[in-house]
This record gives C-alpha cells, structure tokens and sequence, in this order.
C-alpha cells in the first residue's frame, strides 16, 4: 500500500511554488542553495556546500534509526534559462507559465517533492535508514556540478534521480553518451572589394563543412547537431576565421566512433581542398549508462511505482542527466519521471496529481530501501 496519506498536498503545491519564484539560472543558485539548506536543516539534516569553479553543489545527510549504506536522493537546482520575472498560473489541475518564461519544473518539481516526502517521513518518524541527497548545480550546463561533485564523501551505492519529464511511471534504464566539439577553421583574409580572390573565406568552407557532415538522426541510437556557427568581422572583409560548435550523443560506441570519424573527417578534407587550416577540439559530456532488466533496485523501483498505483514504463532517453554521472562513480542510478511537462519551453507545466504521485514514489522508496538494503546490499 503506498503511504500517499502522509502527504500534504498545500504543502508540498506551496514549497514549489516558493522554488519556482527564486531565479536560479545555471551557477547562480546561491539563494536557492540557501532556502533548500535552511529547509533541510530543520528536517534534521547536517547541510554542506561545496564550491567548485563557478558551481555549487548541495550535500546533505540525515541518519536513521537503522546504521546502513544510504539512499541517495537527487535533483538539480539551476534551470534551463533565468525565471526573472515568472509568471505563472495554478489552475484547478496544473501549474504552468504563463509564457513569459520557462516554468522551473525542471528540476524544481523533484525538489519539491524531496523536501516534502522528507517532511511526512520526519513527521511520522518512520525507522528509516541513512539519506543523503545531492542537488546539484548547473546540471543543465553539461552537469557541470555532478561532474565536479566529491564524490569521496558520498557513501550511497544507490540513488534515485528525479529529472526525467513526462507522466510519473517512466524509468530511465539508458541514456547516451554525450560529445561536445568546436572546429576552428582559419582561412585568409583580403579586401572583399578590391582584391576577394586572394583571400580563402572560412565562412564558405565553414558552410561547406556544415552541408557535408552527417546531422539530424543517423541510426536508432545516434544523433548529430550543429548548433552554434559564427565567424567574421566585416561585410568588406573575407573573414579568415570562423567557429562550429556541434554535439554527438550515442548509446552505441562503434556508431559513435563512426560518427566522430565521418564528421572530423570530412571536415578536414574539406578544408585542406579549399586551402583553410582547421583544428578540432571535442570534450566528453558524460558516458552513456544501461540499467538491465534484472538489475535488483531497477525491480525495486518498479515495486514501488506499483505499489504506489502507477505501471512502470521502462525508456532509453537521447538526453543526459546526473544519473550518467554516477554510474562513472560505480553508483546505481535509476532516473524517474516526476511529471513535468514541455521542459526547456516557456509551455512548461506540471499536472498536480503528478506532483503529488512523484511525491509518494520517493516516499515510499526512503520507508521500503531498508528492506532492499537487508535483501541485496552488506551494511
């Protein structure tokens, strides 16, 4: 049976509510760092910050009744753009922009939903064993935060991520690795009105390059984009310098690999024929993770979506999250929906039955982890 009683509906609407309306745009989440610190430490937890760089993580922990390894509960802080300015309507059914802005669900409903099922579990002072949460910080800026998290002082070996949009029910069981790259292309520059043929435009080999390599959808588990193109400096000049920014995501490392030589290839073929210089740099986002079937908190987590009346949907996502990154640390992950909906657009919006669902899947994940910890996991 789920523990959807304990939950306090106004609450848990109020706490997102008070989230949404603190701008936290990727590392700037200082004031929002200190309202979830400040809502954690009345619940008991001890609250650190660490600092990296320009990123800023959240750590906490609250021990149990029950001395064993901990449930790792996360989300991230920042979201996609800044919210200045929000405006936002809660309707009889959903909460959602107005369109001024993007409404903060991600990843402020899986914050909500943190704060609140700690909230009921510190209420009914449930035999619970050791959590720990992580929100992290510019997780929309390629997991900057997760990717700098010290990870020695996480004792979690499981941990549920709430950062997956759509219905609750989804889980994540695979998500892709993710390649950045920027290819610099220099050509020669020559007075566009006097003499153009001496000069090489690395704008036209720029677009030669972009109508050449592989993009869009190349095979079921491969996508390729260019995203960012600029160059130049004057309309009477032949531009010696122009900049590509591009990505790769695949679940597949041969077809990865493929996909990285067609694309670098061709594109220095391309600028050797057309007498440009080039030189590529590219940076690994994250890896990619599978979760197999058998795995025994994916079966776990799938218990407690049915006990919480809600039929588990397994997915392979083309997006990362947090998740990938713990998985590189030997931490097993399992990403869930928790109900927002048309993330990243300012059509944003959330049902409030979903909120309050994703709320009772991570409550009633924290009440039944000890029993999973005793079956699969050594103290």
């Amino acid at each position: 049976m789920c523990v959807s009683a304990g939950i306090n509906k106004e609450r848990l609407i109020q706490t997102f509510i008070d989230l949404i309306q603190i701008d936290s745009p990727s590392f700037l989440e200082n004031k929002i760092s200190e309202y979830l610190k400040q809502r954690l430490v009345n619940l008991g937890f001890d609250v650190r910050f660490q600092q990296y760089d320009r990123s800023l993580n959240l750590m906490a922990i609250k021990k149990g009744k029950q001395k064993s390894v901990p449930l790792m509960l996360s989300a991230h802080m920042d979201t996609i753009e800044s919210t200045a300015g929000i405006e936002f309507i809660r309707e009889r059914d959903r909460i959602r922009s107005t369109g001024k802005t993007v409404l903060g669900a991600d990843d402020k409903s899986a914050l909500a939903q943190i704060i609140e099922a700690m909230s009921v579990a510190g209420e009914t002072d449930a035999q619970l064993g050791d959590i720990e949460i992580v929100f992290s910080s510019a997780e929309e800026q390629g997991l900057h935060g997760a990717r700098n998290l010290d990870f020695r002082s996480i004792r979690s070996r499981h941990a549920l991520v709430l950062d997956s949009g759509g219905s609750v029910g989804a889980i994540v069981i695979g998500a892709p690795t993710h390649v950045r790259y920027t290819m610099n292309v220099t050509g020669r520059s020559a007075h566009a009105g006097i003499e153009p043929e001496t000069g090489i435009s690395a704008i036209r080999v720029a677009s030669e390059i972009i109508t050449r390599v592989p993009d869009g959808r190349i095979d079921k588990d491969t996508t390729a984009n260019i995203g960012i193109v600029h160059g130049g400096t004057a309309t009477n000049v032949v531009p010696r310098e122009s900049v590509i920014q591009g990505e790769m995501r695949s679940h597949s490392r041969k077809s990865l690999e493929d996909t990285r030589r067609a694309i670098f290839g061709t594109a220095e073929r391309i600028a050797k024929m057309r007498g440009a210089a080039i030189s590529i740099e590219k940076d690994i986002e994250y890896t990619s993770f599978k979760i197999r079937k058998e795995e025994p908190f994916l079966k776990f987590m799938m218990t407690v979506f049915r006990k919480c009346g809600v039929e588990p949907c397994l997915k392979k996502t083309g997006g990362g999250s947090d998740a990938n990154v713990f998985h590189q640390h030997g931490i097993m992950a399992v990403n869930i929906s928790n109900g927002m909906q048309k993330v990243h657009s300012p059509e944003e919006f959330i049902m409030i039955d979903d909120l309050v669902k994703g709320c009772e899947v991570v409550l009633q994940s924290v009440r039944d982890f000890s029993s999973f910890k005793k079956k699969y996991c050594a103290s």
